[in-house]
């Protein structure tokens, strides 16, 4: 049974990132999707004990054969929200994404798609040592011009280079 989990780094209602990991999962095929959830604390280490809502996601992280994470492009980096979310998984044990399949994608109103947000979110990760896919990427310009309006992406080319990403995922979790 093959659970894939999709992380947003916007909170937006009709985030292009949000649309995009759903059509990632559609085209991944798991047998359970699950969206994690990013409303948490800002992270403090003062906090003594990790909130409730982190443990959950470090949970969700641990349990799942792949991660999709879609990260906006937000003043030329991840959006904070993302790397909020990361600090705070960093703190639990045993470390969460070790060793675990990640497909990185990424939407944007603009030309660009994203592509500074993710090398930015790939800077981030290093340290966690997970197993992120080198190719292919997709990064979605113009993301207003790609999905329809029920969120389904409507632009041929973006659907065959996710497509390609999410068999290159899923070939990663069976070479487990």
């Amino acid at each position: 049974m093959m659970k894939l989990l999709g992380i947003s780094g916007s909170l937006r209602a009709n985030s292009y990132n949000t649309m995009l990991l759903h059509e990632a999962a559609r085209l991944f095929a798991p047998d359970e999707f699950r969206m994690a959830d990013l409303h948490l604390p800002l992270f403090n280490e003062d906090i003594s004990e990790n909130p409730e809502t982190v443990l959950t996601l470090h949970a969700d992280i641990s349990a799942a054969d792949a991660v999709i994470i879609a990260t906006p492009e937000y003043n030329k980096n991840l959006s904070g929200v993302l790397k909020n979310a990361l600090d705070w998984v960093s703190m639990v044990r045993p470390a969460a994404w070790a060793g675990k399949p990640v497909a990185i994608l990424s939407a944007s109103s603009g030309i660009t798609g994203g592509v500074r947000a993710q090398y930015s979110l790939r800077h981030c990760m290093t340290t966690f040592n997970p197993r992120i896919l080198q190719a292919p990427e997709v990064m979605v310009g113009n993301a207003a011009e790609v999905f329809d309006e029920s969120g389904r992406l409507s632009n041929e080319r973006t659907v065959k280079l996710l497509t390609k990403q999410m068999a290159a995922l899923r070939d990663e979790v069976l070479r487990e």
